[in-house]
């Protein structure tokens, strides 16, 4: 079998794959290469999550054991669409699934979106986690930011903006990160989400996270502070949606403690317009009114804000994959339970889809085991239908990589490099500082490996 992807969703369907009963009857030993495009294994949890969400790194724990297990092999530096077509990957394994996520921002289509100063929530997530694709040399402009988005990546991006750079200094995050984020003159970040707070999507652990940053204060505007029936059947049916609005209403009304840097949440607000001429000078709201059921209404006034920089973070979409259909507006490949669909609806043979780039960017890391336990129990229903491979036996398939000049790394080497950030970590009293540049992390985790 063959995983493109090294992130959850791809090592979960992995997991399930070495671990299924009706598999291991057939007596045939299930044998997974799992490929990436990046050197290094995966995926969001390296590249996605905040560098102080230790726990949340925690995962790579459980990523590490399937990993390490003896019928998975890991191939890095593996870049499908361009080192490998479709047709490479059913000439060596008997099925094939595609775990690649969703690692672009959703475009946001108002007035201005496009000015200097304006960026996607994806982009600058993947330069304060230092992939090795983002530009290091990026800084933090100005000294207020919006953040337009209710949901966790929102609160992720609020929060490393308002938070002072020294508290980041006990995280994987690199040097260049660090020095950018210690020169921004951010005071102000404003949150706008187009809902009520009953709507909001972030989860009270993220939430919460918000108020515990030293000299950083949460302001909420009463004003903002309204609900509908649909909302109160809302905090009446979930403990996240009860929780939440309990937070914001214990917030809205206590009094400001004067820190140097606020960190304002703005609910029934809609973004119309980024303001500006040659780059961001501000931002244009809609102020919003809830109608009732669970959906809100523009009222026609519109409130400007005083910012230098905008942040959207309105969701993610996958980028569509080589030799398959695509699904450009929700930013998937089609599928049916994870079965892979031609132009005419029909499964492709051996051809199936896990996690985001399956689904959409839809729910927590820990969803997607469930996504994969549809998708693999699929490709075993499937399993009697597939054209055997017509060169199944693992140096084969190293042999082909050879042969068109692919670096890949493996698992051994990924091990390597992370004892070298390790080391880099120990060496100033962390646990490990991230490599951040992919030539090196490459040569680093194919030391001793063949030219």
């Amino acid at each position: 079998m063959g995983i493109v992807g090294s992130g959850p969703a791809g090592v979960y369907a992995a997991d399930l794959l070495t671990k299924d009963e009706t598999l291991a009857a057939c007596g045939t030993p299930v044998s997974i290469d799992v490929l990436d495009r990046l050197p290094t294994p995966y995926g969001l949890v390296r590249y996605g999550v905040a560098p102080d969400h230790p726990r949340i790194k925690q995962i790579q724990q459980a990523l590490h054991k399937v990993l390490d297990k003896p019928e998975v092999r890991f191939l890095g530096n593996v870049d499908y669409g361009r080192d490998l077509k479709l047709e490479d990957l059913r000439r060596h394994y008997d099925a094939v699934v595609f775990a690649t996520g969703s690692d672009r921002d959703r475009p946001l289509d108002i007035p201005g979106i496009d000015l200097p100063g304006s960026h996607g929530a994806a982009d600058f997530v993947a330069w304060y986690d230092s992939h090795p694709d983002a530009d290091p040399a990026r800084h933090v402009e100005g000294g207020a930011a919006a953040v337009i988005g209710a949901g966790n990546v929102a609160v992720d991006v609020a929060r490393i903006l308002a938070k002072d750079a020294a508290d980041l200094l006990g995280t994987d995050i690199t040097d260049d990160v660090h020095r950018s984020l210690a020169d921004k003159r951010v005071t102000d970040v404003h949150v706008f989400a187009r809902r009520g707070i009953a709507q909001a999507k972030f989860t009270p652990m993220e939430l919460r996270e918000l108020d515990k940053q030293p000299g950083v204060e949460v302001l909420v505007d009463p004003e903002d502070f309204d609900l509908c029936a649909a909302s109160m059947a809302a905090i009446e049916e979930s403990n996240q949606v009860k929780t939440n609005v309990k937070i914001l209403q214990n917030w809205a009304i206590r009094d400001p403690r004067g820190e140097p840097r606020r960190l304002h949440l703005h609910f029934l607000h809609r973004p119309a317009a980024v303001l500006g001429e040659d780059r961001v000078s501000g931002l244009r709201t809609e102020r919003m009114e809830l109608t009732g059921d669970g959906g809100v209404r523009g009222t026609g006034e519109y409130v400007d804000h005083d910012v230098q920089a905008v942040y959207r973070a309105v969701g993610y979409l996958g980028s569509p994959v080589a030799d398959l259909p695509f699904d450009a507006e929700r930013g998937v490949v089609p599928n049916d339970g994870g079965r892979v669909l031609d132009l005419d609806d029909k499964p492709v043979p051996g051809v199936y889809a896990t996690g985001w780039i399956k689904r959409g960017p839809v729910g927590l890391i820990g969803h997607t085991k469930g996504d994969a336990l549809e998708t693999v129990t699929n490709l075993v229903a499937d399993r009697a239908a597939f054209a055997p491979a017509a060169e199944p036996e693992p140096e084969a398939f190293l042999r082909l990589l050879e042969e068109r000049g692919v670096a890949y790394t493996t698992w051994e080497g990924w091990q390597r490099l992370e004892a070298h950030e390790e080391s880099l970590g120990l060496a100033r009293g962390r646990k490990r500082i991230k490599v951040r540049s992919r030539a090196e992390m490459t040569r680093i985790a194919r030391a001793g490996a063949p030219a």
